[in-house]
């Protein structure tokens, strides 16, 4: 079993700096493997937010484009989205999710179906 396990989230202000990290302990082809973030507002379908390759070339959407920045540590099988400039808007579930067979990472990437392990998520709140 391969779980991605997230942290970092909670309630934060808008004016704050939050890091959200991803940890796949003992996945031996984690450096090998796109990794993603996404999200889940209320109501909302599951968004792609970021993806990075292991070389570090990475995608956002436009959503978090210039706000968030997402990197990864392969020593260490962990995944991170540092967030700025946050608004209300950004309330959401966030989830990690290991790419399924590749380390491919395109605009075209940001889909629930290019990954196959998922984290649990941790809730980020965002308030005045």
């Amino acid at each position: 079993q391969v779980q991605p396990v997230e942290s970092g989230g909670g309630l934060v202000q808008a004016a704050g700096s939050p890091t959200l990290s991803c940890a796949v302990p003992g996945y031996e082809f984690f450096r090998w493997l796109c990794m993603g973030w996404f999200r889940r507002a209320l109501g909302q379908e599951r968004e792609g937010i970021a993806c990075i390759k292991t070389n570090d070339f990475d995608v956002y959407a436009a959503s978090v484009k210039g706000r968030f920045t997402i990197s990864r540590d392969n020593a260490k099988n962990t995944l991170h989205l540092h967030m700025s400039t946050l608004q209300f808007e950004d309330t959401a579930m966030y989830y990690c999710a290991v790419d399924r067979s590749s380390g491919s990472c395109t605009p075209s990437s940001l889909v629930v179906a290019k990954y196959n392990y998922w984290g649990q998520g941790t809730q980020v709140t965002v308030s005045s």
